[in-house]
């Protein structure tokens, strides 16, 4: 089922995210496997003590989202599936990105999860500024 109905949630927004508003999205009694991954803003990086991080998004990232997630859903058995990204300033702790994918069979959902999110990382333009406890900062993620 590839068809556009099996794409339940997917946002870019600036308030925090909610893992049972994803897992919400993607409940169906025809899934036998939900996979959901999440994203969290961490405390280091490269052994680097974060100090700060904003995520910022292109306004081609809605259409870059929902290619992504048309891409996952024919490519694998998907019955549903959802996507969201939070943009804006983030403190440690916080959610940055949450998906999920059901299917019937837990083998597909965790394929189609971790495509979901792979691709959402490579290809989707959202941009993250790092700001480090030495002063230093970096951008992760620019073309």
């Amino acid at each position: 089922m590839a068809d556009g109905s099996v794409i339940r949630l997917l946002a870019v927004r600036e308030q925090p995210l909610s893992v049972d508003e994803v897992l919400a999205a993607v409940a169906d009694p025809a899934a036998g496997g939900t996979v959901v991954f999440i994203g969290t803003v961490r405390d280091e990086d490269s052994g680097k003590s974060v100090d700060a991080l904003g995520y910022s998004a292109h306004p081609t990232v809605d259409d870059a989202l929902r290619t992504v997630a048309e891409r996952v859903a024919a490519e694998h058995p998907v019955i549903a599936l959802a996507a969201v990204h939070r943009v804006g300033d983030l403190v440690v702790g916080d959610l940055a990105v949450v998906v999920a994918v059901s299917c019937a069979h837990r083998g597909d959902a965790f394929a189609a999860a971790r495509q979901l999110i792979d691709d959402l990382k490579s290809t989707v333009p959202i941009w993250k500024h790092q700001t480090f406890g030495d002063g230093s900062d970096e951008w992760v993620g620019l073309p």
